[in-house]
């Protein structure tokens, strides 16, 4: 198994930055790629961006391109979200999911791709 704990989550400005962690512990070596996903209030969870476990290769959805930068540091198995900019609208409690099944890779975008949840962290951007 794979334990995922994020944490950083807390109360920014709009406009502000904030980064994210989580640390992954147990069997990382069976881990292919990270994913965030976010869920905001009343709606789904969304897919954020991914990273390769190793190479850190990434891929975001579009609204994330440019102000969101998802990175690892494989000597601490921690991933990273770093948001810049950050508006209301990304107010959501935000996850990170670990993937292990390499023929998962095709649908990284998607829940069930992801073996793996941590607890969640709330991000809350005021206006």
């Amino acid at each position: 198994q794979v334990q995922l704990l994020e944490s950083g989550g807390g109360l920014v400005q709009a406009g502000g930055s904030l980064t994210l962690s989580c640390a992954a512990s147990g069997r990382t070596f069976s881990v292919y790629a990270m994913a965030w996903f976010r869920q905001a209030p009343g709606k789904e969870r969304d897919f954020v961006g991914v990273i390769s476990w190793r190479g850190g290769n990434t891929y975001y959805v579009d609204p994330m391109k440019g102000r969101f930068t998802i990175s690892i540091d494989n000597a601490k198995n921690t991933v990273y979200l770093q948001m810049n900019s950050l508006k209301p609208e990304d107010t959501a409690v935000y996850y990170c999911a670990a993937l292990i099944e390499l023929s998962a890779l095709a649908t990284m975008t998607r829940e069930e791709a992801y073996e793996y949840w941590g607890q969640g962290t709330q991000v809350t951007v005021s206006s």
